[in-house]
C-alpha cells in the first residue's frame, strides 16, 4: 500500500527581518562604541554606516516587521534606524556650527531621550527572548552612561559607555546570528532563552 503524500509544511509568507535589523544595529553600535572607548585612531568611520546600514537598512527592517505584524520589532528597528540617521545628519549638518560644549550637551539630551524610549522597550523585550532582552539591558546602560558623560563632559564616563556599547553590539550580533541559523534550519540551534515574563501577555497576542 502506498503512503499518502504528506502535506507540505506551511511557510510564513515573509522572511523574518529581525536578524538583519539586529546586524545593522550591532555593526554601527560597535563602530561608534569603539571610538567612544578610545580604541580607534582614525576619523568617523561609523558615520557613513550610521546613514547606510544602521540607519537606512534598519528602517527597512522595521518596515518589513510591520508587514510581518511584529509590532515590537517594527517599533524597535524603525526607531533605532531613525536614531542612526538622525545622529549622522546631526554630525554632518549641525555639529560643525557648534562649540564642543554645545555639541556634548546636544548629544547628552539626544541620548537621554532615547534612554527614556528604551526603558519601556527594554521591559517589553522580556516578552521576546533573553537574547533580545540582553541587547536592550546593555543598550539602556550604554545610553544612560553616555548621556551622563556628555552632559557632564566626563571623558571617563564616555569611555565606560563605549565599553558597554561594544558589549551591546556583541549581544545584538549574537541575537542576529541565532535568528539567521535558527530560521535556516527550522529549529533552535543557537539558544536565545525563553521570555522572562511569558505569562504577562497571552501567547495568542504575543508578536
Amino acid at each position: 500500500m502506498t503512503q499518502p503524500d504528506r502535506e507540505p509544511t506551511p511557510q510564513p509568507p515573509f522572511a523574518d527581518a529581525a536578524p538583519l535589523g539586529l546586524a545593522a544595529f550591532a555593526l554601527t553600535t560597535f563602530l561608534l562604541s569603539a571610538k567612544n572607548a578610545g580604541w580607534t585612531h582614525g576619523t568617523d568611520a561609523w558615520l557613513s554606516y550610521a546613514l547606510a546600514y544602521g540607519g537606512f537598512v534598519q528602517v527597512l527592517a522595521g518596515m518589513w516587521e510591520f508587514r510581518n505584524r511584529n509590532i515590537f520589532g517594527a517599533t524597535a528597528f524603525s526607531s533605532y534606524g531613525a536614531f542612526w540617521l538622525g545622529l549622522g545628519l546631526y554630525v554632518l549638518l549641525v555639529a560643525g556650527e557648534t562649540t564642543p560644549g554645545q555639541e556634548a550637551n546636544d548629544l547628552g539630551w539626544i541620548l537621554l531621550a532615547f534612554a527614556l524610549f528604551n526603558t519601556y522597550m527594554m521591559l517589553w523585550s522580556a516578552q521576546v527572548n533573553q537574547a533580545v532582552l540582553a541587547v536592550f539591558v546593555t543598550l539602556e546602560a550604554t545610553e544612560i552612561i553616555l548621556a551622563i558623560g556628555n552632559l557632564t563632559t566626563s571623558e571617563t564616563a564616555i569611555k565606560v559607555g563605549g565599553y558597554i556599547g561594544v558589549l551591546t553590539a556583541l549581544c545584538a550580533w549574537y541575537a542576529s546570528a541565532a535568528g539567521v541559523i535558527n530560521n535556516m534550519l527550522g529549529r533552535p540551534y543557537l539558544t536565545v532563552g525563553r521570555p522572562i515574563l511569558k505569562d504577562l501577555i497571552p501567547s495568542t497576542h504575543r508578536h
